[in-house]
């Protein structure tokens, strides 16, 4: 299974909803990092995505963008194949 890393904070319902379909799909391992404790992280989450806002996650190498994103991967069909790569 790709690993998985989410930029988050600790109040995000999308962060939330985002770590739920991720664990339907079976991942059991989603490296977060918590820009809200870690200023510097926010300040590479821009850099890295271009974006200001969490969650921001990333499948192996490719960013996926966010939460809506996430879904939209899953609906298409295109999120397990992208989980088991």
């Amino acid at each position: 299974m790709s690993a998985v890393k989410m930029y988050t904070t600790a109040m995000c319902p999308y962060c939330q909803m985002a770590e739920r379909l991720l664990t339907s799909k079976g991942v059991d391992a989603i490296e977060k990092v918590r820009v809200d404790l870690e200023p510097a992280k926010r300040a590479e989450m821009m850099e890295r995505t271009g974006r200001r806002t969490v969650p921001q996650i990333y499948i192996g190498e490719t960013h996926v963008g966010g939460y809506e994103e996430l879904a939209a991967l899953d609906r298409a069909g295109k999120l397990d194949p992208m989980l088991s790569a």
